[in-house]
């Protein structure tokens, strides 16, 4: 515990630098804004600003975009109070209760109640996060080639149990995006493959030009252009209290949302939707007036915004301590850090101590600034909503071309994000979701090198990951997940004939 105390006053002296506090303010101030607008969500905010963190060191990069990913989690909630627009996918359940106390004269109150409580969870993950993650690393400094790939399979197939869309889907593209992380320059043989003579593909396709693209521009053209009309009204700082009734509802649902939250948000997937969902079903269920919700319950936003954010924070355990990307957000942050030159994984706590422990305390100072900034310019924030799309879109997209063409002042890279603009356009209308494609990509190196590494191992066999208990033991798991599936799928088809079958013989 000690050694965890003096590396923490490590970490805040690095986060508590003016330069670090204003970058960790600008992520935190430019995720709010991302979470309220709806269409823009952290992935596609994070993915945006992605090129401007290459002037910076590491440290300052990797604050200002968690900055953006766990300060959407607090912008989403405005919207979804007072406009019944989830400005966040995570903030959806949100809009049902929150909308319903507005209606009632209980606006401020909401607002209140939400950032409180993300305050609270998101507090609670990052000790959580201080905690957990040193030891597990330590862990899996044990790991083999063998270990991290059957570890970064299962990751894979986690997130396509997990995921929203089917599990066929999910892998597909995930697959799709490990085909597109083999070109360029092989490491272990310098052969130029799969480049099409394009020498700018040496160093294999970008993962900037790629997100932005899908995340930037498909985002965009997928998103119906629409302009908030109507009075906007925005609460005065002294409608924020909520009364000693609405805290003591709203006490106990924080606290389930933040443990709940948390230990989601270490399993892959979208674990910060997932956690927001699964949160409003638990209160729903225990509130002894269940009636209640959907008519302004304070337990219908307390719960979902307290683990909305507590999962945002624990989905970083596993991307620092075994370098495995829990979602796309996480695999954009750990792309990141990989192009700064530093590797997450088991080794970062010891190799860039003061990466790792300056991320984690300044997470504890991003929480206070969003808290501060949620509360107080609510009316400024929300009056930001009257930008018309027209103006609001242009901009967003000469923002992206800038921003990518700056990062190599490569014309190809900004063609690439072009293309999978069209491409991230073409899933969504088809029902693909992009995410994957990029978690792929960005874990397809990290994948082939630790694959090969461990044939070389066994002399080109197999059968090294049989012989390793943990290898075993992770793909094991992931062939359970697949038959899980199987007969969940299987199941529901049979159900569906069993339902025709019915309504025709009546």
């Amino acid at each position: 515990m000690e050694d965890v105390l003096n590396s923490l006053l490590l970490g805040f002296s690095v986060a508590l630098r003016p330069d670090v506090l204003w970058f960790a303010f600008i992520g935190c101030l430019v995720g709010t804004l991302v979470g309220m607008l709806p269409g823009l969500g952290p992935l596609a905010g994070i993915s945006i600003l992605l090129p401007l963190t290459f002037g910076l060191d590491a440290t300052r990069a990797i604050v200002m975009l968690a900055g953006i990913y766990y300060g959407s989690q607090y912008g989403g909630s405005t919207t979804s109070i007072l406009l019944r627009i989830p400005g966040e996918a995570a903030s959806v359940m949100t809009c049902i209760d929150g909308n319903a106390m507005a209606k009632k004269g209980r606006a401020g109150a909401a607002l209140c109640i939400a950032g409180m409580g993300s305050f609270i969870a998101g507090t609670f993950g990052v000790i959580m996060l201080t905690l957990l993650a040193p030891p597990l690393a330590a862990f899996a400094l044990g790991f083999g080639p063998p270990e991290y790939t059957a570890l970064l399979v299962l990751g894979l197939i986690f997130l396509a149990y997990m995921s929203t869309t089917s599990l066929i889907r999910t892998l597909l593209m995930a697959s799709l995006g490990l085909v597109l992380g083999t070109v360029g320059i092989d490491v272990m043989t310098g052969h130029f493959r799969f480049a099409f003579g394009i020498s700018e593909l040496g160093d294999g396709i970008g993962i900037v030009p790629v997100a932005v693209g899908l995340f930037g521009l498909g985002e965009l053209l997928a998103t119906p252009s629409r302009q908030v009309k109507g009075g906007v009204t925005a609460p005065r700082l002294r409608e924020l209290l909520p009364t000693r009734q609405e805290w003591r509802e709203s006490a106990l649902p924080i606290a389930r949302g933040s443990v709940l939250g948390f230990f989601i948000g270490i399993i892959p997937g979208s674990a910060h939707i997932i956690s927001s969902f699964i949160s409003y079903a638990l209160e729903r269920r225990l509130s002894r007036q269940p009636d209640e919700f959907g008519k302004g319950a304070v337990a219908g936003v307390a719960g979902p915004e307290a683990a909305n954010n507590a999962a945002s924070t624990g989905a970083f355990v596993p991307m620092l301590a075994l370098g495995l990307p829990t979602g796309p957000v996480i695999a954009v942050l750990m792309a990141a850090l990989l192009i700064h030159g530093i590797p997450p994984g088991p080794t970062l706590v010891n190799d860039h101590p003061d990466v790792f422990w300056g991320f984690v305390a300044s997470m504890y100072v991003g929480n206070v600034m969003l808290l501060l900034l949620n509360l107080p310019l609510v009316g400024v924030f929300v009056n930001l909503l009257r930008i018309p799309y027209a103006y609001l879109y242009p901009m967003i997209i000469m923002f992206c071309v800038i921003g990518v063409y700056e990062v190599n002042h490569s014309i190809i890279d900004v063609w690439i994000m072009l293309i999978f603009g069209i491409v991230g356009y073409g899933l969504k209308k088809f029902g693909f979701d992009p995410a994957p494609l990029v978690l792929g990509l960005v874990i397809a190196p990290i994948f082939e090198m630790s694959l090969r590494q461990s044939l070389i191992m066994s002399n080109g066999t197999w059968h090294i990951f049989l012989e390793r208990p943990i290898a075993l033991t992770l793909l094991l798991v992931s062939v359970g997940l697949l038959a899980l599936a199987a007969i969940s799928a299987a199941t529901r088809d049979w159900r569906g004939k069993l339902a025709e079958a019915e309504k025709t013989s009546e």
